[in-house]
């Protein structure tokens, strides 16, 4: 791995690994069952050139911005380094936004330059804010031979002319605008300097290092904060490989584990609880007899386990299930929104180790991780290094607002001045989460702030919190508000009341009432739901999969009535 103290610039170092590892395969791209190519760092390097060259003949240099807008594949990552190879700041932009969403962040970024997928373009060029985008270059990938493309270019018409400049840049400049998912409305774009990420990077290769034959599946989308540290400039600076499918079809996902011998892979909460599901689903399967010889090695494997984690001595008890995934597999990376214990201590009784972590874009992606010393499926981790984290305004309880400071809080907000004074005071981001730590420095979420409800009686609830009583609830999502906060002017009586929204799983919603009366009453009276609302409809969520709360609270307040609610 490169000693990240020694750059300047995520262009220099990355520059460096392409030519200490010049033979190790470092991109791998398959669509469905096809592998369409890999690179090795030396033909990476030899793909970038013309594309940098492309952009210095624009006189695209020290500062000037340039947007992304693909799919996970490798012309994104090729197109990110020729961009810091310019001394550029690159835009990533989420690609399952709407075209006029597109349009209003490239507006809003100030991009003049912009790397899109051949559809995306032809979608973006139909929004009603396309005429006022000034870009001065477009480059489109795989649009059809003779395609009409407008007055953009082709990506394959960046030819090597000659060796581009590097253009070399300063820890404190700018490297990236990167745009919280789920902001809604007003657009937060924020500052990552080339020291945020250098830094976020060698924090979490301290933990979690990479080296070259190390494989990481690309499943988020490489535009989100997660994928880009840890699926692009983390296994890099290692000599590592990268393997982005074309396709998120669950059988595909599957089959690349095997396929590429996957050593880590980032998923989401909600993946994660799917693949839970399927294996459940199997084990439930077996004849009694094999079930009762497998549930003795996995309780084996918890026993043996429990200090540390043993991927040999996990893959010798329970083969079987270590094959699906490969043989290779270390830990899973989850992060994004909220993932129930049950769900971390059942993969890593079988040996697969689940990285839990806890991060905000606006902290260059991780604050905390869990470091597997021992394992813990109740919290969030410990702060990584280099990383200080502390509650403030704590309650008599000990949960107050998380704020974290360190060399990975980004520069601020891009031309909103106000919302930064307001989000970094004192060096110290105000990250709007609640928590508390444990004696063993573990942190503990229970909510965001802006969702704590105040009861009647004064008491403070956390929606998210009085969720983990609801695990494994027969249902596809479900979602806890105040009914207040739906119904501003009604109520379900005196005080405040929570209503659970409920998307049922097919039949399920039968029995759904009678199985949260049950675990209402393992609740204290004042955390308990008082309504439940059958939704039907998919829950809004983010680039990341969690659930936008105000967009769905929106929808519920516009098309149901109060009388909806089923009394508890």
């Amino acid at each position: 791995m490169l000693d990240l103290r020694q750059y300047d610039s995520l262009g220099a170092a990355l520059g460096d690994a392409l030519d200490r590892f010049p033979d190790h395969v470092c991109l791998i791209e398959a669509d469905r069952d096809r592998e369409n190519h890999r690179l090795t760092y030396k033909q990476f390097r030899q793909q970038a050139m013309p594309v940098a060259f492309a952009l210095e003949d624009l006189n695209f240099g020290a500062g000037s911005r340039a947007a992304i807008l693909m799919s996970n594949q490798s012309k994104w990552l090729i197109a990110a380094y020729a961009i810091l190879y310019r001394g550029g700041v690159f835009v990533p932009l989420d690609y399952k936004l709407g075209a006029q969403e597109h349009a209003e962040l490239l507006a809003h970024s100030k991009a003049e330059v912009l790397f899109v997928e051949y559809h995306l373009w032809r979608m973006l060029q139909k929004a009603p804010g396309f005429p006022g985008l000034r870009l001065r270059a477009v480059f489109v990938t795989e649009a059809p031979e003779g395609a009409d493309i407008g007055p953009a270019r082709r990506w394959e018409d960046c030819l090597p002319v000659k060796e581009p400049t590097f253009v070399p840049r300063t820890r404190q400049d700018w490297a990236g605008i990167v745009y919280s998912s789920g902001t809604g409305g007003r657009p937060k774009g924020c500052i990552l300097t080339h020291e945020n990420y250098l830094e976020q990077c060698r924090s979490l290769t301290t933990w979690y290092p990479f080296w070259p034959g190390v494989r990481y599946l690309s499943i988020l989308p490489t535009n989100h904060a997660i994928d880009f540290m840890v699926g692009f400039i983390g296994p890099f600076v290692c000599g590592a490989a990268v393997v982005h499918l074309r396709t998120l079809r669950p059988e595909y996902i599957r089959d690349a584990f095997p396929r590429f011998r996957i050593t880590y892979a980032s998923v989401v909460p909600l993946l994660l609880k799917n693949v839970e599901r399927s294996l459940r689903a199997r084990f439930d399967e077996l004849p009694p007899m094999r079930r009762r010889i497998l549930d003795s090695l996995i309780a084996l494997n918890r026993a043996l386990t429990r200090r540390r984690p043993h991927p040999r001595l996990s893959r010798l008890l329970l083969p079987q299930v270590h094959k699906a995934f490969g043989g290779q597999l270390l830990a899973l990376i989850v992060g994004g929104a909220f993932t129930e214990p049950a769900t971390l201590q059942f993969f890593y009784d079988l040996g697969i180790p689940v990285a839990n972590g806890y991060g905000l874009t606006e902290a260059s992606t991780a604050i905390t991780v869990n470091d597997l010393k021992p394992f813990r499926a109740d919290t969030v981790g410990k702060p990584l290094p280099g990383v200080e984290v502390r509650i403030t305004n704590k309650t008599p309880d000990g949960v107050g607002e998380v704020e974290v400071r360190g060399k990975t809080v980004m520069a601020g907000y891009l031309d909103d001045p106000e919302l930064t004074a307001e989000t970094i005071v004192d060096g110290w981001l105000r990250t709007g989460d609640l928590g508390w730590f444990d004696p063993q420095g573990h942190l503990h979420l229970v909510g965001r702030k802006k969702n704590m409800i105040v009861t009647e009686g004064g008491k403070n609830v956390y929606p998210e919190d009085i969720e983990r009583a609801f695990e494994d609830l027969p249902a596809k999502e479900f979602c806890i508000f105040a009914a207040n906060s739906l119904w501003p002017t009604r109520s379900l009586g005196t005080g405040e009341s929570l209503v659970m929204v409920v998307r049922p799983d097919g039949d399920a919603a039968d029995g759904l009432r009678d199985e949260i009366a049950t675990r209402n009453r393992r609740l204290a009276d004042f955390k308990r739901v008082g309504g439940l609302l059958v939704w039907e409809s998919d829950f809004p969520r983010t680039a990341s999969l969690k659930i936008k709360r105000p967009e769905l609270a929106r929808q519920i307040a516009e098309r149901v009535e109060r009388s909806a609610v089923i009394e508890l």
